[in-house]
């Protein structure tokens, strides 16, 4: 063990070179995973996003099958826990958090951001989600149901957003452009 080196790093040499030697990951196959989960961002949901508000046999099967519909698009789910998404509707909003920790779909998000792994934001997600997500500016419509949905270790959660007015003609890239990562959580919403 050199200097720089810490238990950890030591911890996790021993795992991956147990994992090789039992047949169960190869180094090429944990380092594909590790380039796959870094290269994930939220561009990578706009574009599901922007697929779906543009192709309604696309949105049918996100709806159905998130982790399917990613795959389609050549987002790799492979050993990812499957991706349930629910759609805003008028009247209707869908806010995720993990109560627990940080459960993300990291495949089609990226990282969570700091904010969504800290108490303040899981804790008042639960208690106060109409709160929670006025302070990111989102205010919405009088009688506008608002459920919170807890991504767990087993299932990970995403949002469909609705599509904003007066994007009539949009391209998928220009929809996709307007897609921030907080429209697939619930604390913001679109906009043209």
């Amino acid at each position: 063990m050199t200097l720089l080196e810490t238990d950890g790093e030591t911890l996790l040499a021993a795992v991956r070179r147990l994992l090789e030697a039992k047949g169960i990951a190869s180094t090429a196959e944990i380092a594909e995973r590790i380039a796959v989960t870094d290269r994930a961002s939220p561009g990578q949901g706009a574009r599901m996003v922007a697929r779906a508000w543009t192709d309604p046999d696309y949105r049918a099967l996100l709806l159905e099958d998130g982790s399917k519909a990613a795959e389609m698009l050549g987002i790799p789910m492979r050993g990812m826990p499957p991706l349930g998404v629910l759609e805003n509707a008028p009247g209707l909003h869908h806010l995720v958090v993990c109560t627990l920790c940080s459960c993300y779909p990291r495949a089609v998000l990226g990282y969570p951001p700091y904010w969504y792994k800290s108490a303040g934001y899981r804790s008042r997600a639960v208690r106060d989600p109409r709160g929670l997500i006025a302070e990111w500016g989102t205010v919405l419509p009088e009688g506008t149901k608002v459920t919170v949905l807890d991504s767990t270790a087993d299932y990970r959660w995403m949002v469909l957003p609705m599509r904003p007015a007066a994007t009539d003609g949009w391209s998928e890239v220009q929809l996709a452009a307007i897609v921030r990562e907080g429209d697939m959580i619930g604390v913001t919403v679109p906009s043209a």
